[in-house]
């Protein structure tokens, strides 16, 4: 089984980059296929006036069709970078920023958040997990038959508890105006699935000022699995 380690950075707000297709392989019958993605922005003024501007750059897909040698089997390695940046309002308040993905099998994907967020079916503060099985790596194992779907958060950082107890966090937090947090060959597992297979990433942002707390989810663009 092929196996790689994922690395999430926590940086400064970066520039959109551009990415080459192309075809990675040992040989024909194990070629992964890279697939560069468009990412995204989104910008929602809230009820007190704070502008929030989330956006997805430097995203990509290597996909391996078939790490069990079946066809029910995929696996997929995704990168990218989401940041986020305040104005107005209470803006200085800062927030968290929850990146993850949406797989399904035999089903539709598209449609899912086309007005920025509905559909997506994940607990309001992120931290109890997502629908699916995270990995140690900042992944997911997902097993899904035709017609279902799931989600998952690309983090899972180790964090004391307030009372320095071992506890998970799904989100990067940030103070002031901008934030932004990056993911390397964070792996997608699929099992199951007979059919075809999507995923599509979501950054989800939670923004609490003076006067508001509210939830800003950008969508990226649904990609096969194969």
């Amino acid at each position: 089984m092929i196996n790689r380690k994922s690395l999430v950075k926590v940086a400064g707000a970066g520039a959109a980059a551009a990415v080459a297709m192309g075809l990675f392989s040992t040989g024909a019958a194990n070629a992964d296929t890279f697939i560069p993605l468009p990412g995204g922005s989104l910008t929602k003024t809230l009820s007190d006036g704070t502008v929030v501007t989330v956006n997805l750059h430097g995203e990509s897909a290597n996909i391996n069709p078939s790490m069990g040698a079946t066809p029910v089997h995929r696996n997929a390695w995704a990168s990218g970078t989401a940041s986020v940046e305040l104005s107005g309002g209470g803006a200085s308040a800062g927030g968290r920023i929850y990146p993850g993905y949406l797989v399904g099998c035999q089903v539709n994907i598209g449609g899912v958040g086309v007005d920025g967020g509905a559909g997506l079916d994940i607990e309001s503060d992120g931290e109890g997990g997502a629908k699916g099985t995270p990995s140690a790596n900042g992944g997911a194992a997902l097993s899904l038959g035709p017609g279902q779907s799931a989600t998952f958060y690309v983090l899972d950082r180790e964090v004391a508890d307030d009372f320095g107890n071992e506890s998970h966090s799904r989100n990067n937090r940030f103070k002031g105006l901008t934030g932004s947090v990056s993911w390397a060959d964070s792996t997608i597992g699929l099992n199951g699935c007979g059919g075809y297979a999507q995923a599509r990433a979501f950054v989800k942002v939670k923004v609490e000022t003076d006067n508001v707390m509210s939830y800003v989810t950008l969508w990226g663009a649904p990609f096969s699995l194969g």
